[in-house]
């Protein structure tokens, strides 16, 4: 995708745009991390977004029916030279269920609930852009679409936004995200699979209760948990491709009722992740082979349940590379991912259904903990970089109509 001498004229222009909205961006940013929200239903949020969009001027604004999602459209004013395309960039809304142990003073007001995975800063990069691509409707035919989700964290927000015709009449979609454990000034991503899948397992081995005194009288079910996790670890370890890896998690294991009580049942939960439709099928069938084949080994019956979360986030080419062309323009220097992250993201949906990439943020700072942490902390100075970025790709994109 070529871009004109004019483009890269008005593509110079927005970093000034956007370092001049910092501190909006900014505030924005620390509004939204003082008071998290969780799942599908954000109505502070969404009270945030839709007043910075009605502020801004975008052209269209329409509300989720099934989820507190945002999406607005901004029409370009210029002459066509050609089909006008629609562009849809996309920040996630919703927090996590942690709570916030970080000296921040604008940190989390909320007991159990933490932006620890940058989503406010997502959406204040969004909304940042929003506001320089109004500045600039003139400059682009066809029409950038702002998508703000709720639900990334579990709940497939995306996968509703799309049920509700978000992606109606898009060309392309984009997303950023930040990475608080990559140096700022960088961008990270790379073709092809860029996260896993992920999905979930309950496991619950089932016997028979008795006195601790008289085991023998019993079939315990306890003493399954450990050779099943060493099941688990020698299929990812031993039977997996390693360019095709698998990672099988037990996270919470559940038995018990006091000191002198042999269970009746023990339970353990955890998550499945893969890199391919293949990998992910193989995964499911291997925890389930290696949890038969313990219960049966101990005399125990055993429920095993899988439940499907997101598929393996997959990078389009040519989009790859138009995201690494548009964040040299803005100035970023690209950092080509070597593998994929095990983390999975369920933007999946949006780039099955048009093409598209995602890719992340450098955002590092000193005294900050990585992604998912209760320290999490971020460079706000790389808000403005990451608004200037998703208004490039936008311009770049439509321009003045298909080429």
């Amino acid at each position: 995708m070529s871009t004109s001498s004019s483009e890269a004229a008005v593509v110079a222009q927005l970093g000034g745009d956007a370092a001049e909205l910092a501190d909006r961006i900014v505030a924005n940013r620390r509004r939204m991390h003082e008071y998290p929200e969780l799942g599908l239903t954000l109505p502070r949020t969404q009270v945030l977004v839709l007043e910075e969009l009605t502020r801004i001027g975008v052209d269209e604004i329409r509300e989720g029916t099934g989820l507190s999602s945002v999406v607005a459209n901004i029409h370009g004013t210029a002459r066509s030279d050609g089909p006008a395309r629609c562009v849809a960039l996309r920040a996630d809304m919703d927090a996590l269920p942690l709570t916030e142990h970080s000296d921040l003073p604008f940190a989390s007001k909320t007991s159990g609930s933490m932006h620890a995975c940058g989503h406010d800063a997502h959406t204040a990069m969004l909304l940042g852009a929003a506001e320089v691509l109004v500045r600039h409707r003139s400059s682009f035919a066809g029409t950038a679409r702002l998508l703000f989700q709720p639900g990334e964290e579990g709940y497939g927000g995306a996968r509703v936004m799309i049920e509700e015709g978000a992606l109606a009449g898009v060309d392309g979609v984009f997303a950023l995200h930040v990475d608080s454990s990559s140096p700022v000034g960088t961008l990270l991503l790379r073709s092809g699979t860029i996260m896993a899948s992920a999905d979930t397992f309950g496991v619950v081995f089932r016997g028979a209760g008795g006195h601790a005194s008289m085991p023998h009288l019993t079939r315990d079910p306890i003493p399954a948990i450990g050779p099943f996790i060493d099941g688990l670890s020698h299929a990812a370890a031993r039977e997996t491709d390693p360019d095709d890896r698998i990672v099988l998690s037990v996270t919470q294991v559940s038995a018990g009722t006091g000191m002198n009580i042999v269970p009746p049942a023990a339970e353990c939960y955890g998550t499945i992740r893969a890199l391919s439709r293949k990998g992910r099928a193989l995964a499911h069938q291997r925890l389930r082979r290696v949890a038969t084949g313990v219960a049966a080994s101990r005399g125990l019956e055993v429920d095993v349940n899988i439940y499907d979360l997101y598929p393996p986030t997959v990078n389009h080419d040519d989009a790859t590379e138009f995201v690494a062309a548009s964040a040299e323009a803005v100035g970023l220097r690209v950092v080509r991912m070597p593998s994929p992250m095990m983390g999975a993201e369920d933007f999946s949906y949006m780039v099955e259904a048009v093409p598209g990439a995602i890719a992340f943020l450098g955002v590092r700072t000193s005294g900050g903990g990585p992604l998912h942490s209760d320290l999490m902390k971020l460079d706000e100075s790389m808000l403005p970089k990451g608004s200037e970025l998703h208004a490039a790709m936008a311009l770049r994109f439509l321009g003045r109509g298909e080429r």
